[in-house]
């Protein structure tokens, strides 16, 4: 026995084999050769034939209008393609909108009655030709569904007509409405996506308008090979007299409804919307008419796909202007982080994301761009739950797509989408979006119930459709297909960049090699020779000073390989903050320089008894590279000025010599390691380009800065450092 339908099957219900049609009309349905194959119960009566199986179209005594079109659609089925074509006919004293096409190896004559004269059904057909016009003037997509809904209740005569818009999850919102005055009005409410199982949407796809006069009909069943027990019951999925789902019936008659009309809104292949119209007894609409509703359907859905288009294209040109000025910015920007950070706003903006989160080599940002910051501590667990390899791309749209431990735990971050631009060194990108909390008003509760229908104890459609308010909790705005392009190329570039970055990297690396050898080969030299000399009973003095400066050069370059692979490594300097007297720090610093040098001139302008928390032994670092480069690279014969000032909470070291502004491309690369200006530079041919690179990261690491600018005809280089410091010691 076959099992009643309802809510818990009518999932997979076969609604596009029904075995039975609507009783407006009658059906003949013929193989590729012109045979009788299958006839709906009343065609006898109907169109005054007498069907037999097997009887070829031209024996059955029909209009050479109808016979006309099946000679047409049989040719046309023979190459696959059967578009519907109409004629109006007079059979047996009735007369017919007579619809033929051919599907699935069959060729359709549908013969649907018709009680409208031709003069009334060709002046609606004139009044949609009218509304069309008015359509192409509307400049918002609501104003223009809500002259759709206008001009279909117009021309067709329902007591109401709905616009709907169907949403990601496929719950739709009545977003227009032209309904009779006295009539309950359904605008603004959603209805679940469960009214429109997945199947009725398929069929709502292929064939954009079904009419049901009738809701209180009794099927028609077909005869023959297409009835409902032959072993291939016949396909209407593109029938106009189609039968419709028992579930769909009651869910109409629970509304009230007599009769029932939808058109498709169909863009890029889905169903973006209906024209829903309901009318409270049972109404005919001439097919004609219908397909006039069609066309205007047909206008509302190009107009959404110019707009979606339209929209799509500036959101490309967005994205492809975003993916330049940052891949320009990543490959001459050393910190990666801070690259992206520098286009926080404007990913923001191309993402449409509230906030954004980056990270790499075990460091991370936070940016927020909705003015709601995000917790650092949790922007972490977000981290630590993505994929350490494989998906590039993770997206996510509400609570339940997180991991059990961080489902409910995100607050109000609940949408996600992260960009994996570098595994090698851990790199993500997170764009997130907040929870849309929502009140939405249902068209009647949405949840399923048990009830008595029909055929008894079951779940039954809603029987009430009174406004029912709920709060949606739990997702984001989902990641739409033109933003998951955007994010699919800009983390292809990206990717690219972090790849060039690493190459370049391993290249510096390799020279970084070269050159240690070759610099660490002279001092080491000189060392042996002196100790050869040395045992040759040579003055110890003379020699013990040339050991004591080609140690001092040796311990300088391996200190700087050790400091560039432990920032590398992103394991920091390991900074150690402590109050220190930095007025002393100079002093002494100058003095050492002093007799090292003799022949350079200082000027100083130290403030006294300056102190800060700072790691001594570093700064020494920064300020004596900072010197170093004032002596190789200023005018000889003219002094080195050092100036030590107290701003408040903030200490400024400045060393200025004599010199040329450097040009714009060098100054770009100043604080890069292995730049090509100091690997080149006749005044300090042992430089390896690290001292900037290292006394800058000394710098942030103090959560500081080091600057460079030209007040002619000094070159200044000035570090800013804050007196107290963050950083714990270790």
């Amino acid at each position: 026995m076959t099992a009643p339908v309802d809510l818990a099957n009518c999932a997979s219900e076969p609604i596009h084999i029904p075995g039975s049609i609507q009783p407006q009309g009658a059906l003949l349905a013929f193989d590729l050769q012109g045979r009788l194959a299958a006839w709906s119960a009343n065609a006898a009566a109907l169109l005054g034939v007498a069907p037999a199986a097997g009887a070829s179209f031209a024996s059955l005594g029909l209009d050479e209008a109808v016979n006309a079109l099946l000679r047409a659609a049989l040719a046309d089925q023979a190459d696959g393609a059967t578009p519907p074509a109409m004629a109006d006919v007079a059979c047996a004293g009735h007369t017919f909108d007579c619809v033929v096409h051919g599907y699935g190896q069959r060729v359709i004559a549908e013969f649907e009655l018709r009680h409208a004269p031709s003069n009334e059904v060709a002046a609606f057909a004139l009044r949609a030709h009218a509304a069309i016009g008015q359509l192409k003037r509307q400049k918002s997509l609501v104003a223009l569904m809500q002259l759709v809904a206008e001009q279909v209740r117009e021309i067709t005569g329902f007591d109401r007509v709905m616009g709907y818009r169907f949403r990601h999850d496929d719950s739709g919102d009545v977003v227009a409405e032209a309904v009779r005055g006295d009539l309950p009005r359904y605008l603004g409410q959603r209805y679940p996506a469960g009214d429109i199982p997945a199947q009725a949407r398929r069929l709502y796809t292929i064939n954009t308008l079904r009419l049901i006069a009738d809701v209180g009909y009794e099927p028609v069943p077909l005869l023959g090979a297409g009835g409902a027990g032959a072993q291939a019951p016949l396909d209407l999925s593109h029938s106009i007299l189609r039968s419709v789902s028992p579930i769909h019936i009651e869910y109409l008659q629970n509304m009230g409804v007599g009769a029932s009309m939808s058109v498709s809104i169909v863009v890029n292949g889905r169903l973006w919307g209906l024209v829903a119209c309901h009318h409270m007894a049972p109404r005919q609409v001439p097919y004609s008419v219908r397909m006039a509703c069609d066309v205007l359907a047909q206008v509302l859905a190009a107009h959404v796909q110019s707009t979606d288009a339209r929209e799509r294209s500036d959101l490309t040109e967005r994205g492809a202007a975003l993916r330049t000025e940052l891949i320009e910015t990543l490959l001459h920007e050393d910190d990666v982080l801070l690259a992206l950070q520098r286009h926080a706003p404007a990913l923001c903006e191309v993402l449409e994301a509230g906030a954004l989160v980056f990270a790499q080599h075990g460091k991370m940002l936070v940016y927020s761009g909705d003015g709601n910051p995000v917790d650092e501590a949790l922007a972490a667990r977000m981290l630590a739950s993505l994929p350490p390899e494989g998906t590039q791309l993770v997206q996510r749209n509400g609570v339940a797509d997180w991991p059990d431990e961080l489902s409910g735990k995100t607050g109000r971050w609940v949408g996600m989408l992260a960009l994996h631009f570098d595994p090698a060194s851990g790199g993500w990108l997170l764009a997130l979006r907040p929870e849309q909390v929502q009140t939405v008003r249902w068209g009647g509760r949405p949840d399923k119930t048990l009830s008595f229908g029909p055929n008894g104890l079951r779940l039954t459609p809603r029987g009430s459709f009174d406004e029912w308010v709920d709060l949606v909790h739990g997702s984001a705005e989902p990641w739409q297909d033109g933003h998951l392009l955007v994010a699919e190329q800009l983390l292809a570039e990206m990717h690219r960049a972090c790849m060039a970055r690493h190459a370049e990297l391993e290249r510096a690396r390799m020279q970084l090699l070269a050159m240690l050898g070759h610099d660490l080969r002279d001092p080491l030299q000189s060392i042996t020779m002196a100790a050869n000399v040395l045992q040759q009973g040579a003055q110890p003095h003379q020699l013990g000073q040339r050991i004591q400066r080609s140690s001092g050069r040796m311990q300088r370059l391996i200190s700087q390989v050790l400091d560039m692979s432990r920032l590398d490594s992103g394991m920091g300097l390991g900074m150690r903050l402590r109050e220190a007297d930095l007025s002393r720090l100079l002093e002494d610093l100058l003095d050492e320089s002093r007799l090292a040098h003799p022949g350079v001139l200082y000027e100083v302008d130290i403030a006294p008894a300056v102190t800060a928390e700072v790691d001594a032994d570093r700064l020494e670092q920064v300020v004596s590279n900072l010197l170093s480069n004032a002596r190789h690279h200023g005018m000889a014969g003219m002094p080195v000025r050092v100036a030590l000032a107290l701003d408040g909470e903030q200490v400024t070291i400045s060393v200025r010599n004599h010199g040329a502004q450097l040009s714009a491309e060098t100054e770009a690369l100043l604080f890069n390691p292995f730049k090509r200006i100091s690997l080149q530079n006749p005044n300090n041919r042992t430089g390896m380009g690290l001292g900037l690179y290292i006394a800058s990261r000394i710098a942030e690491e103090h959560r500081g800065s080091i600057a460079y600018r030209y007040e002619a005809p000094h070159v200044v280089f000035s570090v800013g450092l804050p007196r107290k410091g963050s950083t714990p010691a270790e």
